[in-house]
């Protein structure tokens, strides 16, 4: 059977697609222990899903409100309660000035990204191209095969900043970013998967600046950012306007298999949401947004993000901190400096093999980690070192099996630099 060019090119395999068959991995044998952390899976927080079982019943227990959502299609704009609750939810909360007009429901946030860089880049009427730009590279693994008409993105190298304890952190690099006529959108996500950077708010209002005079609109991917689930460790607040378009998920929320992304935008951009969706899918479930619509209205919501699922994460990101210090204090190592999200970003600069490669012997020692190569599409420099010289980890699992595996990444990454040497030592 032949294919056509976009089917071969999502044969093809790609980050995304290992990413998530690794999600899914087993062991090699019997005896083998699978150290799960590549994914970005939310942790198993026993009191989140309590929280969701209550909500679960309680919808159940509206006889007539489960019977249409199992029994009709919503809308192509998502689900009409849940839509109100959240803008009313959002403009409590944050005084913006949001309607249902604002508001449009995907099967997921990796379907919302298709669909607006679809709707905004790509090949135009006018026989142009639009790119879509990342002003601080690497970027989430999964945009990058979301486009049919390639290249799709513009990405540029940010500015390294070196920090005190093998800490090092990327910066914007505005004098070098360059918005060109083939430029449609800026894209950055906030926390940043795969590094958990996290912008400022000066440097977030200035991208925002930037995104206006050039009159294309700022993406803003915040699947693990603010209102929900809050994973941001550092002093921000989200801003939105109508040149902003301001992605939401309810996957790291801990409800991932409710496959809800949430688009807020400008009403043009909301219409166009919907008419994607209804071509594409018809109508976006109803599962997830149904599920959590009654803690949206009452904002039972925030509190359970404040005070249950951030502390769980800031514990977790502090014992994976200082775990990685242990581990890793005699190789060459920096870490990015921990912002939010719930990942942390290696880097092992002069790593003589590539992250592939560290990739692959780990996997087969049942260490599964994304390696950073990836997340670094659409630049120009296709052969800078650095983006062959890190690795994602998640700690979203629990700190023994995040500890073991941490382990065993020190090692292969010992034995990679030093491997010559060790087997020296061993053999005299």
């Amino acid at each position: 059977m032949k294919f056509s060019n976009w089917g071969t090119s999502i044969r093809d395999e790609s980050g995304i697609t290992t990413l998530m068959k690794d999600l899914s991995c087993c062991p090699s044998s019997d005896d083998q222990t699978i150290y799960m952390l590549g994914g970005g899976a939310p942790s198993r927080i026993p009191e989140v899903e309590q929280f969701f079982r209550k909500q679960m019943q309680n919808l159940l227990d509206r006889s007539q409100e489960f019977n249409d959502l199992v029994g009709d299609y919503g809308g192509p704009q998502g689900l009409p309660q849940f839509v109100d609750s959240l803008a009313s939810l959002l403009n409590n909360e944050y005084g913006w000035n949001l309607g249902p007009e604002n508001i449009a429901l995907t099967n997921g946030s990796q379907m919302a990204f298709t669909l607006l860089f679809k709707i905004l880049a790509g090949k135009f009427p006018n026989g142009s191209h639009k790119q879509v730009l990342m002003p601080v590279s690497p970027e989430y693994i999964g945009y990058s095969d979301t486009g049919e008409d390639r290249p799709l993105f513009r990405s540029h190298r940010p500015r390294i900043e070196e920090l005190p304890n093998n800490m090092f952190k990327y910066r914007v690099d505005f004098n070098n970013l360059a918005v060109t006529k083939e430029i449609g959108a800026i894209c950055i996500s906030i926390p940043t998967n795969p590094s958990g950077n996290v912008l400022s708010n000066d440097e977030i209002q200035q991208l925002s600046d930037i995104a206006d005079r050039h009159e294309i609109p700022l993406i803003i991917d915040s699947a693990y950012g603010l209102p929900f689930p809050g994973l941001v460790y550092k002093d921000v607040t989200p801003i939105w306007n109508e040149n902003i378009i301001l992605v939401l998920s309810l996957s790291k929320l801990g409800c991932p298999g409710g496959r809800t992304g949430i688009i807020i935008a400008n009403p043009e951009v909301i219409e166009m949401v919907a008419c994607t969706n209804a071509v594409l899918t018809l109508a976006t479930g109803n599962f997830g947004a149904a599920l959590v619509e009654k803690s949206i209205e009452t904002g039972e919501i925030l509190p359970l993000c404040r005070d249950v699922i951030y502390p769980h994460y800031k514990q977790l990101a502090q014992q994976a901190t200082k775990t990685v210090h242990e581990h890793f204090s005699d190789v060459p190592y920096r870490l990015h400096s921990v912002e939010g999200a719930f990942f942390l970003w290696l880097w092992f600069p002069g790593l003589p093999i590539t992250s592939l490669e560290l990739y692959r012997r780990l996997k087969d020692r049942g260490v599964i980690i994304v390696p950073g190569n990836y997340f670094f599409y659409g630049l120009e420099d296709k052969d800078w070192a650095h983006a062959n010289e890190c690795i994602r980890v998640s700690y979203a699992q629990e700190p023994e099996i995040f500890s073991k595996g941490a382990e065993i990444i020190a090692e292969e990454v010992r034995n990679a630099y030093y491997g010559d040497q060790l087997k020296a030592v061993a053999n005299a």
